[in-house]
């Protein structure tokens, strides 16, 4: 057994199957991979995958309780790695962060410029996508911490921490009727177009329910992922947005911020890593100037504890 034939089978199930893809991950031939998993299969004496002739078509049941394990044994491989770095006073290494946009543009740069001047020799790459692809990001290790609002406490493969909390403002052009309305109310927002989030984005979820609530149908025309791209259109008064409060950018005056705190739920931005993973001790140092509230001996023992076996 080695750790090729594991990464072969982890790989193909989550490629979908296709070896071709596989091969292309692991830097090998598709002949290759069929026999590193075939080498682990006859070594086990069980068949990890289902088959149609030659084609992997799904996981067995026995090979969905191997996978899992197999999960763990690549995630210690990668800890020992991590630990034995840490141990040997490494402070240079790599760092990659998912996030949304909104965290990216607006949150994240001095706090990006602040880790750097500590830790000069680690290179950090930011990926940007929804929800639901970061947490897929950080599940497999292509991430070592994402970050979002919404939805990285559902995936019980992640361990996520509270970092803040914000709410929505409301921008409108200057002179707009609705920046008379004091204080606002949400049947004086429903009276005009909105430009918001997508669904699943920046506490889109907490704008529908206040809605909802009170029984109105808010007419959006438009949405994005993107706050920058949610102003511009505002500018072009194709309607009213509604946007992240540390998301406002009063270009040459031309948009006005209306506060909408009273209007919609608190949203909290969360911080995820991967159950059992090992973070690198300037990944920690990352967390805690992301999030002051955080304590580092307390994320330090959510991951001890996340780690230890079970009983």
């Amino acid at each position: 057994m080695n750790f090729q034939q594991l990464r072969s089978v982890r790989e193909a199930a989550r490629r979908g199957f296709n070896l071709t893809e596989v091969a292309q991950v692991l830097f090998t031939s598709q002949p290759g991979v069929s026999r590193q998993i075939r080498d682990l299969e006859e070594e086990l004496g069980v068949d990890i995958f289902e088959r149609h002739g030659k084609r992997l078509t799904g996981l067995s049941e026995p090979g969905k309780g191997i996978l899992q394990i197999i999960e763990k044994l690549l995630v210690q491989a990668e800890n020992l790695q991590r630990a034995s770095q840490d141990f040997a006073g490494k402070t240079s290494g790599a760092l990659t962060i998912a996030t949304t946009h909104t965290q990216a543009r607006y949150v994240l740069p001095q706090v990006v410029q602040s880790f750097r001047r500590s830790f000069p020799d680690v290179r950090i790459a930011l990926q940007q996508s929804a929800p639901e692809h970061i947490a897929e990001w950080v599940i497999s290790g292509k991430a070592d911490i994402g970050i979002a609002t919404e939805g990285l406490r559902e995936f019980g493969e992640l361990l996520s921490f509270p970092c803040y909390r914000w709410s929505h403002v409301v921008v409108a052009p200057q002179g707009h009727p609705l920046l008379k309305q004091t204080p606002l109310r949400l049947e004086d927002l429903a009276q005009w177009p909105l430009i918001t989030y997508d669904s699943g984005f920046t506490g889109r979820g907490h704008i529908d329910e206040a809605f909802a609530a009170a029984g109105l149908k808010p007419d959006i025309v438009l949405t994005a992922m993107d706050s920058d791209v949610i102003q511009q259109y505002v500018q072009l008064e194709m309607g009213v947005g509604i946007v992240a409060s540390m998301a406002i950018t009063q270009k040459e005056g031309s948009l006005r911020a209306i506060e909408a705190g009273h209007l919609f739920a608190p949203n909290v931005t969360r911080l995820a890593v991967r159950r059992g993973a090992w973070l690198r001790s300037y990944a920690l140092d990352f967390i805690c100037e992301f999030a002051p509230t955080l304590e580092r001996s307390a994320i330090i023992t959510a991951l001890q504890q996340d780690q230890a076996p079970a009983a």
